[in-house]
C-alpha cells in the first residue's frame, strides 16, 4: 500500500478510537464498544499523542480528562466521521431506496390524493421512512427544507428537477340546498346574482373563465367569503354559503355523492393546471427520491381523474 494511503488509513482508525474513548470515559468501556483489549486502546491513545505531540487525556485512577488540545481533536473526529458516515449515505442510496424523504405537498391536495398513497408507497419500500409536511407555503428544496414538493401551478426557473405528473381540471359546483333557495344557474351571467366564493390569495383572480362556442371570455365574481385552499372553498359550499370553483379532485367525492352539484359545465373552458414534482436531480439524486417520484407519477394521475 502507498505509504500516504497506509497513513490515511491509520489517521482514520485513530479518530474512530479516540472518538470512543471520549465518549465512552474509560479505555475498559471503549475497548469494550471496539472489541479490543483496554491495552490495544491505550496504546493507540499513546501513538495518536505521540504523532501530534501533545497530550490529549489527562489520566487517573478514577477518570480519564480531555485536555484543551484533547477538546479540539474529539469535535475533529466528530466532524470527519460524521461526513464520512453521511458521504456513504449518501453513495448507498443512490443504489438501494431507503432513509428519511421528506415530501411536501399542499394542504388540500396533499390530504385529499398524496397522502392515501402513502399506504401502498409504505408497503413498497418499508426501508423508506416517508417525512410529509402539508403546507400551502412555498419550501426551499434547494436549501434543504424538503427532497420533493408537489405544487400545481407553473413553474418558476430554477436549478431544480421537475417532473409532471398530470394536469387538474376545474368545475364550479354548489350544494343543493344552496340552489333550491336561490335558483340554479343555466348561463355564467346568472352568476353575478350569485354569492360566489373565491380564492384570497395573490395571484387569485376575482373573474371566472367561460367558454361560449368558439369564444373565451371571463366574467367578474363577487362574494362574502373568501379562502386560501380549494378543500375550504368546497366546504363552505357544502354548508350552503354560495357557488365556488374549485380543483375537480378537492370536491370529486361529494359531487359523486350528491353532496355538491356541478353548474355550467357546458360553458367549462378546459382550463388545466399542470401538477409537477419538484426535487434536485442529477447523478446524485438519492435513490428514495427516484423512486417516490415514479411512484407518483403511476398513481396521480388518475386521482386527478
Amino acid at each position: 500500500m502507498d505509504a500516504k494511503l497506509a497513513a490515511r488509513a491509520d489517521r482514520a482508525r485513530d479518530l474512530a478510537l479516540f472518538a470512543a474513548v471520549a465518549e465512552q470515559g474509560s479505555f475498559s468501556a471503549a475497548a469494550r464498544a471496539l472489541e479490543l483489549s483496554p491495552s490495544a486502546v491505550s496504546r493507540g491513545i499513546d501513538r495518536i499523542e505521540a504523532r501530534l505531540g501533545v497530550r490529549l487525556l489527562l489520566r487517573s485512577t478514577r477518570a480519564l480528562a480531555l485536555t484543551a488540545e484533547g477538546q479540539a481533536y474529539r469535535q475533529a473526529a466528530r466532524r470527519i466521521l460524521g461526513e464520512l458516515d453521511d458521504a456513504e449515505q449518501r453513495i448507498a442510496d443512490q443504489g438501494a431506496p431507503r432513509g428519511r424523504l421528506r415530501v411536501s405537498a399542499s394542504l388540500a391536495h396533499g390530504r385529499l390524493c398524496v397522502v392515501p398513497l402513502l399506504r401502498d408507497f409504505a408497503a413498497l419500500h418499508p426501508s423508506i421512512l416517508v417525512d410529509i409536511s402539508l403546507t400551502d407555503a412555498l419550501v426551499d428544496i434547494a436549501g434543504g427544507q424538503a427532497d420533493v414538493a408537489i405544487r400545481f401551478g407553473p413553474l418558476a426557473d430554477s436549478a431544480l428537477t421537475a417532473r409532471k405528473l398530470g394536469e387538474g381540471g376545474r368545475v364550479i359546483v354548489a350544494a343543493p340546498g344552496y340552489l333550491a333557495r336561490h335558483g340554479t344557474p343555466r348561463r355564467p351571467e346568472d352568476l353575478l346574482a350569485h354569492n360566489c366564493l373565491n380564492f384570497n390569495f395573490r395571484r387569485a383572480e376575482a373573474t371566472w373563465p367561460f367558454r361560449r362556442g368558439e369564444r373565451v371570455f371571463a366574467l367578474d365574481i363577487r362574494g362574502g367569503l373568501e379562502a386560501n385552499n380549494g378543500e375550504t372553498l368546497g366546504q363552505l359550499a357544502l354548508l350552503g354559503l354560495g357557488v365556488t370553483r374549485v380543483g375537480r379532485f378537492s370536491v370529486a367525492a361529494d359531487i359523486a355523492a350528491g353532496r355538491l352539484v356541478p353548474l355550467l359545465e357546458d360553458f367549462n373552458p378546459g382550463d388545466t393546471e399542470p401538477l409537477h414534482a419538484l426535487f434536485v436531480g442529477g447523478a446524485n439524486m438519492p435513490a428514495r427520491v427516484r423512486v417516490f417520484v415514479d411512484f407518483l407519477a403511476g398513481r396521480l394521475t388518475g386521482a386527478l381523474a
